[in-house]
């Protein structure tokens, strides 16, 4: 039949597939489903994540690897219960008059200040949830603009892209014809103050789908490795960090030259 189609395969691999018997890795692999499996069947287990339920298998006397845990549970669609409410950063306006994508998923730009990408992420805290926008250069991976706030509002993306044409502008780039800057379909970035703002300063908007920063395609938080912060933002944060707290945001010193690196 696969020749009647064109396909030419030699009758031995055919049937070397055919009757091949499973493998000491398939095998192993269904045992330890069956293990998996019967462990959930327990009301309370069946809550385990990959970690739980490999430290469970272990106290029970099979010696499997985690990450094998890890593997099979994620192939079964097994997951375990999330503490903690999910947080979304990304929610499109279906009212939002969305700008054309003029990106088309190709992060690449030939200099620096042609392509822009902006997106931003969150960070829980003991004190609650915090935000973090970011703009970033497409071709020098350094960060031109940033912002943390408590709130996914479009004051803080705004803010965002403020300080990323306030750096430009110190380094002496005023003009900013042919620059586009790309975010994902978030409300916040196709809010009409936003798109605004881009024109205004002569920046041509472009917007993706739902989730389609750069950071969604490569990495799911901030975005690439080895990225410059820039320095001397006048007002580089909006969080109050003042009440106890176990995690501290990066303090940026005014006044200091260069950039950190962060991500590496």
């Amino acid at each position: 039949m696969l020749t009647e189609h064109g396909v030419k395969i030699a009758p031995s691999t055919y049937y070397e597939a055919r009757y091949r018997r499973p493998s000491r890795r398939a095998l192993r692999d269904a045992e330890v489903t069956e293990l998996i499996r019967t462990a959930r069947e327990h009301r309370f287990r069946a809550r385990f994540g990959a970690r739980k339920m490999w430290l469970h298998l272990r106290t029970q006397g099979h010696d499997v690897a985690r990450c094998t845990v890890e593997r099979l549970m994620a192939t079964q669609g097994w997951t375990g219960a999330l503490r903690g409410k999910r947080v979304r950063t990304t929610i499109p306006d279906p009212r939002d008059v969305r700008p054309a994508d003029l990106v088309d998923r190709d992060f690449t730009a030939p200099a620096p200040n042609r392509l822009w990408v902006a997106d931003f992420t969150y960070v829980a805290t003991w004190s609650g949830t915090v935000y973090v926008a970011v703009v970033f250069d497409a071709f020098s991976r350094r960060i031109v603009g940033w912002r943390a706030a408590t709130q996914m509002t479009t004051e803080l993306v705004l803010d965002c892209l403020e300080h990323a044409l306030w750096t430009r502008q110190r380094d002496g780039v005023s003009d900013l014809t042919g620059l586009v800057h790309h975010t994902d379909a978030g409300s916040q970035h196709t809010s009409f103050a936003f798109t605004s703002r881009l024109i205004d300063a002569g920046v041509d908007p472009s917007v993706g789908s739902a989730g389609d920063a750069y950071d969604c395609e490569q990495n799911q938080g901030l975005p690439g490795r080895g990225l410059t912060l820039a320095y001397d933002w006048p007002r580089c944060l909006g969080v109050d960090l003042s009440a106890p707290v176990r995690w501290r945001s990066t303090h940026i010193p005014a006044g200091r030259e260069g950039g950190d690196r962060i991500g590496a």
